[in-house]
């Protein structure tokens, strides 16, 4: 196991198990800038992984199925908007809501569109290609490091800088920020708290729908009943753990790639596998201890003075 986990096959696992993770823990920070915990992730993920199979296969292009994906993850993050901001149902509710008629509704539209159950095995979809960077392939140790990985898994690094620009250094993220810390505060200069919500929430749609792309075009090659296998609520630890910081996410979302990927390599033991797949979710159970444990402290420091 350890002559496995030093190599650059280690590294290249660590950032494909990262990938979904880290687009969820995006969308996640983003809504939660704006006031409202985006719950609804692994039902996004869910049905972006079966949209990326189903339109890739009808674009016949990756980039094609990848743009129809992103915009009806836009449309589930609108559809989680009006349930909350327009029709005032509870956040956590219409997450729910979500996330169970994903689970049963991504096997009917399967069905309906393939005749498959469980996989997409009569649906050829386009994954995403790999990409090597020129002039970096060539360099040792930096090139079997940083080249050769699925073409989502750099946009998802380019994400997190494009993001962190977003909120701290446009107009509309100082907005969804203002909405979220003060929403009072913020209507009283002229913001429109609703729609500033809004925004957000479709921009939250969008980058899920990438991250459940990747599951089904870049760490799979096709789609399986409940592939996003609690990818959504790891990475709404991953956000709150890290302050819901697109810098601080990135950083705990890689945390929880590492353990994916180490628990990857420990099926070459004879550890049983049911332990083993259970390694991702005991790291963001200690995580969520650790992070409510300083919380806490902290605040009965505060406290005290």
């Amino acid at each position: 196991m350890l002559s496995t986990i030093f190599t650059a096959d280690f590294f290249a696992a660590i950032l494909r198990a990262t990938t979904p993770i880290l687009f969820a823990t995006l969308a996640a920070a983003i809504a939660a800038k704006s006031g409202i915990i985006n719950m609804a992730l692994e039902g996004m993920m869910l049905f972006a992984a079966l949209f990326g199979v189903i339109f890739s296969s009808l674009t016949q292009s990756w980039a094609g199925g990848l743009l129809i994906t992103m915009a009806l993850g836009g449309l589930l993050g609108l559809i989680l908007a009006f349930f909350v901001l327009n029709l005032k149902t509870d956040e956590i509710l219409a997450a729910i809501a979500i996330n169970l008629v994903a689970t049963g509704g991504t096997v009917l539209l399967m069905l309906a569109f393939s005749g498959d159950r469980g996989t997409s095995i009569s649906i050829q979809s386009v994954p995403a290609p790999k990409l090597d960077i020129p002039f970096l392939q060539d360099v040792p140790v930096l090139g079997s490091l940083l080249c050769g990985h699925n073409v989502m898994t750099y946009l998802a690094l380019i994400a997190v800088v494009v993001v962190h620009i977003f909120l701290y250094k446009t107009p509309l993220g100082l907005k969804i920020r203002a909405v979220g810390e003060n929403k009072n505060a913020a209507e009283s200069v002229g913001i429109s708290s609703r729609r500033i919500q809004y925004i957000a929430l479709i921009l939250s749609g969008i980058l899920v729908a990438m991250g459940g792309f990747f599951m089904s075009g870049g760490y799979m090659s096709m789609f399986t009943k409940d592939m996003a296998a609690g990818r959504g609520y790891i990475a709404l630890a991953a956000s709150s753990m890290g302050a819901n910081t697109p810098i601080g996410g990135f950083l705990v979302a890689v945390l929880f790639g590492i353990a994916q990927a180490f628990a990857n390599v420990m099926q070459l033991s004879t550890i049983p596998y049911e332990l083993i797949q259970m390694v991702p979710y005991l790291t963001t159970l200690i995580g969520l201890g650790i992070y409510s444990y300083s919380r806490m402290k902290k605040r009965q420091k505060a406290g005290g003075k």
